[in-house]
């Protein structure tokens, strides 16, 4: 079994998930761009069984912040699935791509589609 680690920047929110992911994918929204300081964002979703956290977080609107160093690490575990920024893993999943993008209407026009991905104009169905 694969077992994933990561962390904020300052290291006091810790998690780890215990299973490969679900799905990859890119986001070109404006939340994510505000939030993340960045044109788009890479997150993975994982089942929510497998995941396990330490460390005080606050959340807004779902999204989960490391209160030392407001790092945005994962989302509010849901009933089956959460959310975990992919620049947040100690060691990225290498082994997996992103196979779709959401907030395609956003996306920058210097930055191409991604080979083999689904696009969603919007949120993903």
């Amino acid at each position: 079994m694969i077992i994933r680690s990561g962390s904020c920047l300052c290291g006091k929110v810790r998690y780890k998930v215990k299973a490969d992911p679900i799905r990859i994918g890119l986001c070109h929204c404006m939340d994510c761009r505000k939030e993340s300081g960045s044109v788009f964002a890479t997150f993975g979703i994982w089942p929510a069984h497998a995941f396990e956290a330490s460390g005080e977080v606050r959340y807004h609107e779902g999204r989960g912040f490391c209160v030392n160093c407001g790092s945005r690490v994962f989302s509010e575990p849901a009933e089956d699935e959460v959310e975990i920024r992919v620049g947040s893993l100690d060691m990225a999943p290498t082994d997996v791509q992103p196979t779709y993008e959401l907030w395609v209407k956003r996306r920058e026009d210097w930055l191409a589609p991604l080979d083999g991905a689904e696009q969603f104009e919007e949120d993903r169905l």
